[in-house]
């Protein structure tokens, strides 16, 4: 039933677009309207695409000081140019607003299948205006799109929401984006389901949907996507599949998924264990793959892909898609919880009540390690995997007073507690579960991303030279401006060998003219610049490019990384290194010359 005075618009014949749409859909949820704008074609050979299309809508679209949580803030959700085609690995879709966690830029994406079935329903992406007056919930079926009455939905987790969000639209298979009560509850690291076990995580993505009243998206579409030469986008589709894709590069993720990073990361003492206190895991082995291979049940893979990383895992009356290995660290040893069936059951909780696992994780080994140092006792030891669980729903719920700090996230709660020593964040992120005193591109990589800490920006732990500063701080930039087109062609991480030049050559077939490598290495340079200067805009500067004090000082325990410290010295002459090869003035400001040359000093 459509809401009173909601306008829905009509089906409007465009121009045929190779891989491309060429429609956005715009909803204004305060003035309850639904309209469809065309796609800038003038901004898609310069940002592609997902990350890159959505952060400059972003930036067109908000006051850098926009209240995250406010009317004002706008989210922007954008599928990439190989979405919905034959293309395996690219159905991710990215989500472009400003934290409610970090106050930065902030970019999240999802894996399943929600991004292929928008561009099948005719749009590229989704721009999300505005606030309701009362809980609602978009549909998308094809052309007809309406907000619905949510007031039934709330409070119900995010498995029971997507189930009636199903029987709703009257459509099996039907597509959703959806939060749980964390999110309506505002918690600034609540996430965004999607078929269950998918997330747009870390962030605060969930807030976002629930400031606005927005309790879900369901869409369900029916077109198709064209190519150019379709014979021979299938072919080279075909042949990089076979020669590139079925590799021993990335076959890990089918026969393994990631929980093969328990024992790699024992292996290199980078693993977060006690709060990133010690490098390695004395009990790895009742979380690692092998652990995870005796509980599994069956895989699941996303639209589109032949790899299948993901594990269905079953313990006692308790199952779940996973755990991947951030939740198996974060939320297990990092928290000394090595129980496999404690772990199933905090990330399943997670997942349903809508909280980012890394986030929760992090949050919860800093309680239990204020409480093990006498700064405060929150009824959380390390090991305790029964208080661990209960708190989890407190937080969601905010109905204690631990539930309500925990809720806060590490930095907020350290501040309160005056426990900034043991707080392990970047610009308000806490950590991923790679310990940076064991290689410095990853502490690089931590400091200098624009969302706070994060392993998706660049990934350096398999460097033979995790102390070289020069090479390390020459990785990092290469694999955060390839990341860049990587996330706006909506890859997957888990195709490890793809590059620009393979991503040329099907985006020439597809499009039907001719697509550069360097022209796509430029853009991914570009994209990391936007994402630079809005942070400036907000007034984040060199000092907010840090790590965490317990890094730069304190030495880790444990493994072959026992005694090391990334200090400041060494840290310091990384980052000015890292300003210089970018381009940059010593404030980490992009110089006008490298402004320029990518095409932002109008900007």
């Amino acid at each position: 039933m459509l809401l009173p005075g909601l306008f829905v618009s009509p089906f409007m014949k465009e121009k045929n677009m190779n891989l491309y749409v060429g429609k956005l859909l715009v909803v204004d949820l305060t003035k309850k309207k639904i309209s469809t704008e065309p796609l800038c074609q003038e901004w898609i050979r310069q940002y592609w695409g997902s990350w890159g299309l959505a952060l400059r809508y972003y930036w067109d679209a908000v006051d850098p000081e926009v209240d995250p949580l406010s009317a004002n803030n706008v989210i922007v959700i954008m599928t990439g140019p190989f979405s919905g085609t034959l293309m395996p690995l690219t159905s991710r879709l990215s989500l472009v607003s400003k934290s409610p966690h970090t106050g930065t830029i902030f970019t999240s994406n999802v894996g399943g299948a929600f991004g292929p079935e928008l561009k099948y329903a005719g749009y590229d992406g989704l721009i999300i205006k505005g606030a309701s007056d009362s809980p609602v919930y978009l549909k998308i079926i094809d052309d007809q799109v309406s907000l619905e009455d949510a007031s039934a939905l709330m409070g119900k987790g995010i498995f029971e929401t997507e189930e009636c969000l199903e029987a709703a639209v009257g459509f099996t298979g039907a597509k959703t984006l959806a939060i749980g009560p964390a999110a309506e509850n505002l918690i600034t690291y609540s996430m965004i389901g999607s078929e269950s076990y998918r997330q747009f995580g870390r962030g605060g993505t969930g807030a976002l949907f629930g400031s606005k009243n927005l309790k879900a998206v369901v869409c369900k579409g029916s077109k198709s996507v064209q190519v150019a030469d379709m014979a021979k986008f299938i072919e080279r589709v075909t042949h990089y599949k076979t020669e590139n894709l079925f590799t021993e590069d990335n076959l890990w993720a089918n026969s393994d998924g990631t929980a093969v990073l328990v024992d790699a990361t024992n292996e290199m003492g980078i693993h977060p264990t006690r709060n990133y206190t010690a490098g390695i895991s004395e009990q790895k082995d009742t979380l690692n793959s092998d652990a995870i291979k005796a509980a599994k049940l069956s895989d699941r893979a996303c639209a589109g892909c032949p790899l299948g990383c993901g594990k269905f895992t079953r313990i006692g009356e308790t199952e779940v898609e996973g755990p991947e290995y951030e939740t198996l660290c974060l939320g297990g040893s990092n928290c000394e919880v090595h129980d496999l069936e404690a772990v199933i059951k905090y990330n399943r909780s997670c997942d349903d009540l809508g909280l980012d696992t890394m986030s929760c994780g992090s949050t919860i080994s800093m309680a239990m390690e204020m409480a093990e140092s006498g700064r405060h006792d929150f009824g959380l030891k390390f090991g305790d995997a029964e208080e661990y669980l209960k708190v989890v729903e407190e937080i969601a719920n905010l109905s204690t007073e631990r539930g309500r700090d925990l809720a806060m996230g590490a930095k907020k709660l350290a501040e309160k507690y005056h426990s900034a020593d043991l707080s392990m964040e970047v610009k308000g992120l806490e950590l991923p579960a790679y310990e940076p005193r064991g290689n410095y591109g990853m502490g690089l990589a931590y400091a200098t991303s624009e969302r706070g800490a994060c392993h998706l920006r660049a990934f350096t732990i398999f460097s033979e030279t995790p102390f070289d500063i020069e090479t390390q701080v020459q990785d990092v930039i290469e694999a955060q401006n390839f990341n860049g087109i990587k996330w706006s062609m909506c890859y997957c991480d888990f195709w490890g060998s793809i590059n620009t030049e393979i991503t040329a050559e099907l985006l020439t077939v597809g499009l039907g003219e001719e697509v550069t490598a360097a022209e796509l290495d430029q853009a991914g340079e570009r994209i990391w610049n936007l994402s630079r200067l809005f942070n400036q805009r907000i007034g984040f500067t060199s000092k907010d490019d840090n790590l965490p004090g317990k890094v730069l000082k304190n030495p880790l325990k444990k493994g072959p990384n026992a005694g090391k410290t990334f200090n400041s010295e060494d840290f310091s002459a990384a980052l000015q290194f890292y300003y210089k090869l970018r381009g940059w003035d010593e404030q980490g400001q992009p110089g006008a010359a490298k402004l320029a040359e990518l095409g932002l000093d109008q900007l």
